[in-house]
């Protein structure tokens, strides 16, 4: 039985890289606390499934050292007031996932003529916030508060989306890696991302946060759009960020969401705070925790106040979080939520591209994460696009 000759920190490196410890990875792979300590080394089909196990490149277990893999956009997370080093697997691959979709859109939107979007880079982040929400908000159509226009905080994210979508730029909302279910993110490593590009610009919103959360994220994106700034952010209101763009992008998604006058016209002073956080966060349609960001922002939380009830607001949709994932289902109908994983306009792009022989049914199944004909003329119909004859029975 052929070994194969690894070093231990690679081994290790693949397990980091994963986000697993070694004793969950053990449960499958009883042998790996003997590859880390040299006791004895896999076999090659061993090593395989340990690639695959752990998402990594087969080729890089051949490496003299674990490799560098920094982030392909702008890092712009922190914890505390110290970067994030190492991103997990799953965010890369998600970031190469969007990157190939939107230089696949890019190439499309050159070949049919279309002129560069002119809200893409628009605007200089030392520019008035609220002149730079109010621009967000008319390109949105945006007249009046939330309140008036969605039910519910699902409602005005599909609502943003929508009109993100019309005005050009692709938003994808998913919390796992691609179609694989085994593969969740963590929207405690990231929140999202925005890919700025004048004719291709794209948004990731990471599906596993919260409804509310993710509203927030998808306007604090498009203020990294309007910036023309790209960058992968944890978009929390808990403090200031370190990065000046982040604290520019998290200011105008703010006054977008909940214009500080509306906010302070809606405010009760002396309310309780709990209760004020969940009647103004009902009106505005956004997280409590941007609630209580807009509440320090009012005057009406100290500093230190602000600090505490976030940590405690933060720890309570955690928790919600959480269980949601544990009694979460398979993950409902394929093809409403083929809508928010891909953008409306991309997967219409791919699906007219592929019908009029422009692009391959091949390349399609790759872009769009799905296995068979009958599968993308349903997709088809599930976004309104009408069906040809031509393709029902299938290529050729």
């Amino acid at each position: 039985m052929t070994r194969v000759q690894v070093r231990p920190e690679l081994i290790q490196w693949a397990c980091d890289r994963a986000g697993s410890n070694v004793a969950a990875l053990a449960e499958r792979f009883p042998k790996l606390p003997e590859w880390l300590h040299k006791v004895t080394q896999p076999t090659f089909k061993q090593l395989e499934d340990f690639a695959k196990a752990t998402h990594v490149p087969f080729g890089y277990f051949f490496l003299p050292k674990p490799p560098e893999e920094p982030v392909p956009i702008p890092d712009l997370r922190t914890v505390g007031s110290s970067r994030v080093r190492r991103p997990s697997a799953n965010m890369l691959d998600t970031i190469y996932i969007c990157q190939q979709r939107q230089d696949w859109y890019r190439q499309y939107v050159q070949l049919m003529g279309e002129d560069p979007l002119a809200f893409v880079g628009s605007m200089r982040t030392d520019a008035n916030v609220i002149r730079a929400a109010g621009d967000i908000r008319s390109a949105l159509g945006l007249d009046g508060p939330l309140s008036t226009a969605a039910k519910s905080a699902a409602d005005a994210f599909r609502l943003l989306l929508d009109r993100a979508d019309e005005l050009g730029v692709m938003v994808m909302v998913s919390g796992i890696v691609g179609n694989n279910t085994h593969r969740p993110l963590d929207p405690d490593e990231f929140r999202g991302f925005a890919l700025v590009d004048p004719l291709a610009p794209l948004i990731f919103v990471n599906g596993a946060d919260t409804q509310a959360a993710r509203l927030f994220t998808l306007v604090h994106e498009l203020a990294h759009v309007w910036s023309g700034q790209s960058g992968v952010s944890d978009v929390t209101t808990a403090s200031v960020p370190r990065d000046g763009i982040e604290r520019w992008c998290n200011a105008v998604a703010a006054e977008v969401l909940a214009p500080l006058a509306d906010f302070k016209a809606a405010l009760r002073p002396n309310a309780e705070l709990w209760e004020e956080a969940n009647r103004l966060a009902a009106i505005f349609r956004v997280s409590t925790l941007v609630i209580l960001r807009r509440m320090h922002d009012a005057g009406r939380l100290t500093r230190q106040q602000h600090a505490e009830a976030y940590g405690r607001e933060s720890a309570r949709l955690s928790a919600l979080i959480h269980a949601r994932k544990e009694t979460a289902q398979s993950g409902g109908n394929f093809y409403h939520t083929a809508n928010y994983r891909l953008s409306t306009r991309f997967a219409s792009a791919v699906i007219a591209s592929t019908w009029e022989g422009r692009s391959t049914f091949t390349e399609a199944f790759r872009l769009l994460g799905c296995r068979s004909v009958k599968t993308l003329n349903n997709m088809a119909n599930n976004i309104g696009l009408a069906n040809p004859t031509a393709w029902e029975g299938g290529p050729g």
